[in-house]
């Protein structure tokens, strides 16, 4: 087996499990190939002291590696997504962060996943991806996907920004707000959510456009087919205004227009048997957690 391995370091608390990840892959002879950045930190921390090959972008990964493990939180992962794009290389996520709704393994079962690991006794959950284009090639972004949400928001200013949107070419609404979200089922549970959008289990064919803090109350989230293209024309009191796709962000002038869109690719998630979707939405939102139960 060959183990492509990226991850974040966070001090005491990352040690164990890094260490426990090494100790596991090498006594089971697996090949490791570890980010070069990742790779650095840890022979400064002293964590490890063996040679490994060491991988720095997407090019350098390829149909040879089995499976990328991102050591970290659901971040990490979205940065992992980066250099695997459209390889197909599945992403196993341990969670050395705090809420983890990607990185299902958690730190106190590390070798019993990752048995299931070496076993390949696991399944694989396709993600959707977004990608954007804007009518003045302002995004000029090298990564131009977003596993999570693509986002326009207002920027150097506290007004509103109004964003006209259109489904398939058909004007939908104008929305008065601080801002607007597509989210994919994966970033359901991410900034959709946290602006009261709803959930999307990980295999439905849709995407949530959600509206951030909009002066018009009864401007809802809302559920669409996630091979409908989105058109978006932005206007507000400033010259620009922001664009996000999931972490990495560029102004864009308001006489653009964007157009956003599923990609031809997915990004394969690792699932393990024991750690399902909804038993990671009872764990991380505390569902049922009420004294009365």
């Amino acid at each position: 087996m060959k183990v492509a391995i990226f991850g974040q370091y966070y001090q005491n608390d990352t040690r164990p499990i890094i260490k426990d990840i090494f100790v596991f892959f090498n006594r089971n002879n697996v090949e490791m190939v570890i980010e070069e950045k990742f790779l650095k930190i840890l022979y400064e921390e002293k964590i490890i002291e063996k040679q490994y090959n060491t991988f720095s972008s997407h090019e350098d990964l390829n149909s040879s590696f089995d499976i990328l493990i991102s050591i970290g939180g659901d971040g990490t992962i979205l940065r992992a997504a980066t250099f695997v794009r459209d390889s197909g290389i599945p992403i196993l996520g341990v969670n050395a962060g705090r809420l983890g709704f990607l990185a299902k393994v958690q730190k106190e079962n590390i070798e019993s996943f990752l048995k299931v690991v070496l076993e390949k006794k696991y399944t694989i959950s396709e993600r959707t991806l977004l990608t954007i284009d804007c009518s003045t090639n302002e995004i000029g972004m090298d990564i131009n996907f977003a596993m999570n949400e693509i986002s326009v928001s207002r920027k150097d200013t506290t007004s509103m920004i109004t964003i006209e949107t259109f489904l398939n070419d058909e004007y939908l609404n104008s929305y008065w707000a601080d801002g607007l979200i597509i989210s994919t089922p994966t970033g359901s549970t991410g900034y959709s959510l946290s602006c009261g959008g709803p959930i999307l289990t990980p295999e439905v064919k849709g995407l949530v456009i959600t509206p951030i803090a909009p002066h018009n109350l009864n401007a809802r989230p809302l559920v669409i087919p996630d091979d409908t293209i989105i058109k978006l024309k932005v206007s507000g009191r400033e010259e620009q205004y922001l664009v996000s796709l999931d972490s990495r962000m560029v102004s864009v002038n308001n006489n653009a227009e964007l157009t956003i869109s599923k990609t031809p690719f997915k990004i394969k998630m690792v699932e393990i048997p024991e750690e399902t979707f909804f038993k990671t939405l009872r764990n991380k939102l505390l569902w049922g957690e009420d004294k009365r139960n």
